[in-house]
């Protein structure tokens, strides 16, 4: 039995020489792996063979992290090659394994991976999916939901890091152009589309979930591949990444359009994974905000607001998904304040106390005013990071150096566009509270504007 638990006292750590060549040699040639994570590795693979999905989960969830700050806080795992003395040939496991690490790199780098490194990742995911999805029978393979869902998640932030990486060149070396310009087709957004859309169609999951809302058994449609575990999530996890994909690209109907077959308030299998939920939760309720659908973006908002409010426990203690939760529900509750305000109306009294304190109710009455700054500085801060699907011309540096942030001015220009519209709606609603009739001529003339613009802002 694997215990993380045993205190090794060799580190792995390592002296410099100042030459990065020589450092890498050095590290790859003169060190050893610690035992611990020797032993990790081996039975971590054993685990995956056996697939014995409660210990995975704790392998998954608890060692690894634990081995990660303590061996490679400041450091990269071990290369795969460097591992293969110690596990047996297998690999789907190296595969996985290097899915870790290149995770770990991202998190690690403050300045992000090289980018050979970016599409060493990409063909890395080529591999772990066409071993799913070119099978002919289902894979004998089992993961936990976290461990899927991570999966899918990881997928679409790289692909969106090397998308925002690849469209700001002004800081590219020409050997960085010259590699972008001979990889076209990597972090293609055609080819992200089609792994998710393909996983969607292996298992099912839109039958199952028809069927599951009738109150039917989902495995009478589920197919073949769809009875497996492992397809079943992953396909359901693929819909949350195509929501959060088109939300993106700034299609918000077809962002909305793939969960159609999701109830989202319904308890089920499928919202166990709670950075999935809210996940979902962040994306729907932003592509509602920007499609002007106030009352249905401030309910998704309350309810997984709600959701955080009664287990905030969970999300206390430090690791990578915990962070990106928190992230969000800061984001949701910036957002349910810019609805609340181009759409009042009363919320859960928790929620309404929440945002009574001073950092959202100074920036509340700001918007309130009408000061349009505020309303861009919340909608910057809150909204999800655009990409633009169109890779850039790689011959002819834009004279622009913010070309690369164009996707986000144009999601910014169609938000202030109808915040302009309705920036008289408050006082237009305090007029309405003090009388009970008035002529609209009259009303017109307390607002400065003609009787026909009136009617308009009516």
């Amino acid at each position: 039995m694997y215990s993380d638990d045993d205190v090794y006292e060799d580190e792995y750590s390592y002296g410099h020489t100042g030459d990065p060549n020589l450092d890498k040699e050095y590290e790859r040639m003169e060190l050893s792996i610690p035992d611990q994570v020797k032993k990790f590795l081996g039975y971590f693979q054993e685990m995956i063979r056996e697939r014995n999905i409660y210990e995975l989960n704790t392998l998954y969830e608890t060692s690894f992290p634990k081995l990660t700050e303590q061996y490679f806080k400041t450091c990269p795992w071990p290369e795969a090659e460097e591992i293969v003395p110690y596990v047996k040939d297998d690999p789907i496991f190296i595969f996985l394994y290097k899915e870790l690490c290149f995770r770990h790199l991202y998190s690690r780098d403050v300045g992000g991976p090289t980018v050979e490194q970016r599409m060493k990742a990409y063909y890395n995911y080529c591999e772990i999916f066409n071993y799913i999805l070119s099978a002919e029978t289902p894979v004998s393979l089992e993961l936990p939901n976290q461990w899927l869902w991570e999966i899918i998640d990881e997928f679409i932030f790289q692909f969106q890091a090397f998308s925002q990486f690849r469209a700001n060149l002004q800081k590219k070396t020409e050997e960085e152009m010259q590699y972008l310009k001979k990889n076209p087709k990597v972090w293609n957004v055609h080819s992200v589309l089609n792994v998710l859309h393909s996983l969607v169609d292996k298992s099912n999951i839109n039958k199952q979930l028809e069927v599951y809302n009738n109150l039917g058994s989902p495995d009478a449609v589920a197919g073949e591949f769809g009875r497996h575990s492992l397809y079943k999530m992953l396909g359901y996890f693929s819909l949350v990444g195509l929501l959060r994909l088109h939300s993106l690209l700034g299609d918000y109907y077809q962002a909305i359009k793939v969960l159609e077959n999701i109830e989202l308030n319904k308890k089920s299998l499928y919202s166990r994974v709670p950075g999935c939920q809210i996940t979902t939760y962040y994306y729907v309720g932003f592509a509602y905000m920007m499609m002007r659908r106030y009352a249905d973006a401030i309910r998704t908002f309350s309810d997984v607001l709600l959701y955080v409010q009664r287990t905030k426990q969970m999300f206390q203690t430090k690791s990578y998904q915990n962070d990106l939760i928190n992230k969000l529900t800061e984001k949701m509750y910036t957002l349910l304040s810019i609805c609340l305000v181009l759409h009042p109306q009363r919320i859960d009294e928790s929620l309404q106390l929440t945002l009574r304190e001073k950092q959202y109710s100074d920036r509340m009455n700001k918007m309130q005013r009408g000061e349009i700054e505020e309303f861009e500085s919340c909608f910057t801060t809150s909204c999800p990071k655009f990409l633009s699907p169109i890779p850039p011309t790689f011959d002819v540096l834009n004279a622009d150096p913010e070309a690369h942030k164009e996707p986000q001015r144009l999601q910014l220009r169609v938000f202030m566009e109808e915040v302009s519209q309705q920036r008289m709606c408050p006082t237009i609603r305090s007029y309405l509270k003090l009388y009970t009739t008035m002529p609209l001529d009259k009303m017109a003339g307390f607002m400065n504007m003609s009787p026909d613009v009136f009617r308009n802002h009516l």
